[in-house]
This record gives structure tokens, C-alpha cells and sequence, in this order.
């Protein structure tokens, strides 16, 4: 049985260094992926922005990773991650560059429509991380990978504001963004000449086939399936929000076409998964190859609200700072909101640690609890509050949403190795469907009531964990040559 114990500051030990540099490119993706959020309140002003034109912006930046994230967990799964990882952030990286160079809210829209795909790179870590550590450690490692590159949001609202403001002048922000964006294409060429895919001497575990997860049961199969319409609806949702009766971003035309589309897009994927499933499903898979969909299903669900919820109240809670309390200036707010994404640095390995040690259900469990008390706090937050103590109580809800984070993909690399890129995929995926389901709520809502929608929905989410069932044994992997190796999961 491996140690659960893990020296991080043990840089000759391969998976350690691995496990930096892996972190350290996801921090790097958030940091591009968040850099508008303190700089809001600028931008606003920069290009005379409306109100519903800047939450338009905010449920734009999450848009695209609902389907990024399903690409992005296909394609680890068969290139590997350091291909994958290097070529994102490169691309991410001169994406970002455009942001800053805009010249019209339509370009801020589109260009960070764009830049969506970006918070895809937390599915290739997560593949990456799995690969290296024993299924003992793999929790902890996955809340380190997890939590130091979250903090990249953080990270960015410390910093951004202060680096505009070195620059100087109506365009700093635009320079402070345009560094992050070549940071970020630089390091994608670091992470290609220092990373490996896994340990020497191990198999690369991949799909027998691709466009797809392969499940063990003709029930799991239906299940699937329905568990992908929420993604498509989330899109539809913001098409919406897009359309002449809102926003007026797109034409009738092009709303309509892009629903089709979707509804296209949902028939060609359940094909494919079809396709992948039908043959061996109707020949019959071995018992000790099986797993359960339904621990995927409740794993998405669980990722819905948590880290759902953190994207969209990263992404409003400088506003919400900078409106609710007088005196505030947008560096001031920005550093304030850091608190939220703070707490990444601790909470998600926690998370993974706990998940390690007292059980992946009961652990997800008390943190869901948690969660949901710590947005009913939130709600109650006004004008009249101490800041400083608006400040902990926010810090302290974070720590069970990112805990709970870690939680998940604690458990993420256990359900089946092979297909771990696709199952994270799909939970990150999830993820994103939160961000964007919470962030239309908030367009319609004040703040308190936004914070106490959250909190129901982990209330609900509380009832389907009840039904997650934790790892136990060994799950079996089908080496090349058709032998058999079994992985312990325990």
C-alpha cells in the first residue's frame, strides 16, 4: 500500500516536478482566463458599457468552456497532456492578446467568447496528475494541482490592477491583460520540452475508440445520454441571452441557426457515443472491467454547484464589493473579492486530503453542507456590514466550495484510468453549466437572492450524493498486448 504522504518540496522526485510544472500551467490559464474580472469596472468605463452588456461578458467567458472541456478530455485521453497542455496555452496565450487589443464591445464579446477554451486546461492536469500518483496521494496532488491553479484567479485580481496602473494611462489595462497573454504562450513551450505523459515504464492507458465515454450497461448508456442535454441547454440559455429581446449581440437569424445547431450537434454526439458503446455492450462487458455511470452523473452534479458557483462569483464579486460598500475603488474591490479564490491555496488540497483519509461520500457530504450554509451567509451581506468581516465570511464559504472541488476530482481518476480525461472532461464540463445557469440567474436577480439560489441548489445536490458510492479493490485496464493489470482504487 503506497504512502499517503507527499514531500512537495522533494523537486528530484519525478511526479513532484511534475506536479509544479503541471500546477503551475494551470495557474497560468486561469490568470488569462480571469484577467478581465478586476479590470471590469475599467473596461466599463473604457468603452461606456451598460450594466446587462458587462454580466453579458461574464457569462461569455464561461460559455465556451461547456464544450471545450468535452473536446479537451477526448483529446487528452488519445494525444496525451503535454501535447495537449502545450499547444492551449500557446493558443490561449495570443487569444488573449486580441482581448486586449479590441476595439468595440463586440470584439471584448467575441474575443472572450473565445477565451473560454482556456478554463479547459483543467482537464488535462487532472489526466496528467492521475497518471503520476498512487491512488493513495491522488487526492491530495489532484487539490494541490487543483487548488494552487485556481488561485491563478486570485492571483489576477491582486495584480492586475496594480500592473495597469505601473503601465499607466487610459490603455494600462489593455497592457496589464496583452502580459498575461504572452506569459502564458511562452510557458506552453517551457511545459512541451519538460513534461512526460507518465512515469518511465508506465502504459499511456487509452479509449479503444474515441468520440465518447464507453459505459458498461445498456441503463448507463440512456443515462448518458440525458446527462449531456443540461450542456446544450446552458448554450441554449445563453443564446438566448444574447438574442434581440436581451442583448441584441446576434440577429434572429443567427440565434435561430445556432439553435438548430445545437440541436444538430446533440444528435451527431449521441451517434457517436452510439457508435462507441452499441458493439461491446451487445457482446457484453466483463465484471471486472464494469463501473457505474451513476457515479459520473453525481460527480457532474457536485461540480455544478461547486465550482459552478465559484466561476460566477469570481467573476461578479468585485462588482458586488465595489457597489455594496462606499469608498471602494476598483484595485481596493478587486484585492477584497481575492479572498474568494484565495482560500484555493488551502481549501481544494484540504478537500483532497480529507477525501483520502475519511472517505470520498461522507466527505462530499459535510463539505455540500458547508457550502450551502456559507452562501446563506453570503445573502445576508449589505452596506451596513464591517468589510473586514464581510471579507472572512466570504473567505469562509470559499473554503467549503473549493474544498468541495477537491473532493470531486479526488474521486474523478478512480472511476475508470483510461477514461479519466473524458470523465473530467464532463464534470469540468458541469462545472461550466453552473457558472453559466448562475450567472443568467444573477442577470434577472439582486445579490442576495443570487447567493440564496446558490444555496438551494446545493441543498438539492446534497440528495443526490447520498447515492455516490465509494471506490473499493481494483479497477482492471486492458494493456496493449490484451493482458490485463489491475489498479488499486482503495
Amino acid at each position: 500500500m503506497s504512502d499517503a504522504r507527499i514531500n512537495l518540496l522533494d523537486f528530484k522526485d519525478p511526479k513532484i516536478k511534475t506536479l509544479h510544472i503541471t500546477w503551475f500551467a494551470f495557474f497560468l490559464t486561469f490568470v488569462v482566463w480571469f484577467s478581465h474580472a478586476p479590470m471590469l469596472a475599467v473596461i466599463k468605463e473604457a468603452f461606456d458599457l451598460t450594466s446587462q452588456q458587462v454580466k453579458a461578458l461574464m457569462i461569455l467567458n464561461v460559455a465556451m468552456t461547456i464544450p471545450a472541456r468535452i473536446i479537451i478530455g477526448i483529446m487528452v485521453d488519445k494525444f496525451g497532456p503535454r501535447h495537449v497542455y502545450s499547444g492551449l496555452l500557446v493558443i490561449s496565450g495570443g487569444i488573449c492578446l486580441l482581448f486586449a487589443t479590441a476595439n468595440s464591445y463586440e470584439q471584448l464579446a467575441l474575443f472572450r467568447f473565445l477565451l473560454g477554451f482556456v478554463g479547459a486546461g483543467f482537464v488535462i492536469g487532472i489526466r496528467m496528475v492521475g497518471e503520476w500518483f498512487p491512488a493513495k496521494q491522488v487526492g491530495l496532488a489532484e487539490g494541490v494541482y487543483g487548488g494552487w491553479g485556481n488561485f491563478g484567479s486570485a492571483a489576477g485580481a491582486m495584480l492586475l490592477p496594480t500592473l495597469a496602473l505601473m503601465y499607466g494611462g487610459e490603455n494600462g489595462w489593455r497592457y496589464a491583460i496583452g502580459t498575461t497573454g504572452i506569459i502564458a504562450g511562452c510557458y506552453g513551450i517551457f511545459y512541451y520540452f519538460n513534461a512526460r505523459n507518465t512515469p518511465k515504464g508506465s502504459t499511456y492507458f487509452k479509449p479503444k475508440k474515441s468520440g465518447g465515454l464507453e459505459v458498461t450497461s445498456w441503463s448507463d448508456l440512456w443515462l448518458y445520454l440525458a446527462m449531456n442535454i443540461p450542456m446544450y441547454l446552458a448554450l441554449a440559455v445563453l443564446t438566448w441571452k444574447l438574442s434581440p429581446s436581451n442583448l441584441g449581440l446576434l440577429t434572429s437569424t443567427a440565434v435561430n441557426l445556432i439553435y438548430i445547431g445545437l440541436v444538430v450537434l446533440y444528435f451527431f454526439q449521441a451517434s457517436q457515443i452510439w457508435k462507441v458503446n452499441h458493439e461491446h455492450l451487445k457482446a457484453g462487458v466483463p465484471e471486472m472491467q464494469r463501473y457505474k455511470f451513476k457515479q459520473v452523473a453525481i460527480l457532474d452534479w457536485s461540480y455544478f454547484v461547486t465550482f459552478g458557483s465559484e466561476l460566477a462569483v469570481v467573476s461578479m464579486l468585485p462588482l458586488f464589493f465595489l457597489e455594496t460598500f462606499e469608498g471602494l475603488d476598483p484595485v481596493k474591490a478587486g484585492l477584497l473579492a481575492s479572498g474568494f479564490a484565495f482560500m484555493n491555496l488551502a481549501a481544494r488540497p484540504g478537500g483532497g486530503w480529507l477525501s483520502d483519509h475519511f472517505g470520498r461520500r461522507r466527505t462530499m457530504l459535510i463539505l455540500i453542507s458547508g457550502l450551502a450554509c456559507g452562501y446563506l451567509l453570503l445573502s445576508q451581506i449589505n452596506s451596513s456590514w464591517w468589510i473586514p468581516l464581510a471579507v472572512i465570511s466570504t473567505m469562509c464559504c470559499s473554503f467549503f466550495v473549493q474544498a468541495g472541488e477537491g473532493a470531486v476530482f479526488a474521486m474523478v481518476p478512480l472511476v475508470q484510468r483510461r477514461m479519466t480525461g473524458q470523465i473530467a472532461g464532463m464534470a469540468g464540463a458541469y462545472g461550466n453549466v453552473g457558472a453559466v445557469t448562475y450567472l443568467t440567474a444573477l442577470s434577472f436577480v439582486e445579490y442576495d437572492t443570487f447567493f440564496l439560489l446558490i444555496a438551494a441548489s446545493a441543498g438539492v445536490i446534497f440528495l443526490a450524493v447520498l447515492f455516490l458510492e465509494d471506490p473499493s479493490g481494483k479497477m482492471a485496464e486492458v494493456l496493449p498486448d490484451g493482458t490485463v493489470e489491475l489498479i488499486d482504487v482503495t
